[in-house]
């Protein structure tokens, strides 16, 4: 890429809604973890399904291994899921993976070289695009971010996949 040319990173999911959520703040009855919680997909096929078990039908199938997903209840071995776009449903425990992971909500951002509004920007990325969530130091506005093998720094309000008030090291 020659020098001063932005890459535009791109992603194959739709439009985005932002779902409001909060710190979390009661352990789950079957683990024991804080929910509700951000945990990423670990298979590019996942089932989510009605309710917590075989039995129940397949509502949907996800095809995005590392989506960012909140778990917001748990039964046994099956953990109740909400997507970025607050669909919900329940997937078995083996379908997750703690890695954070993050996913660009409304139209392209400027990925920046810090933390900081001044910052150069790095890329532009659209809507959609997911990425590793690296950092999100304390009291400030910015996470750290690997998308496409582009490190930088997006506003916390431009991705899903942090709390609010949440810090990450």
């Amino acid at each position: 890429m020659k020098k001063g040319a932005l890459r535009t990173i791109t992603g194959l999911i739709g439009l985005a809604v932002l779902a409001g959520s909060s710190l979390p703040v009661a352990a789950g009855e079957a683990s024991g973890l804080p929910l509700p919680r951000f945990v990423s997909l670990r298979s590019d096929e996942v089932n989510l399904r009605t309710g917590p078990g075989q039995r129940y039908p397949i509502d949907w199938i996800y095809a995005r291994k590392d989506l960012p997903v909140e778990v917001i209840a748990e039964f046994e071995a099956w953990r109740k899921i909400r997507d970025w776009q607050g669909t919900e449903g329940w997937v078995h425990q083996s379908m997750l993976s703690g890695r954070r992971m993050m996913v660009v909500i409304g139209g392209q951002r400027q990925l920046r070289g810090s933390d900081s509004d001044n910052s150069d920007t790095v890329a532009v990325i659209e809507g959609g695009v997911i990425g590793r969530l690296l950092q999100c130091p304390r009291n400030r506005d910015f996470c750290r971010v690997d998308a496409a093998q582009t490190q930088g720094w997006l506003k916390r309000d431009e991705i899903w996949g942090v709390y609010k008030g949440e810090w990450i090291e």
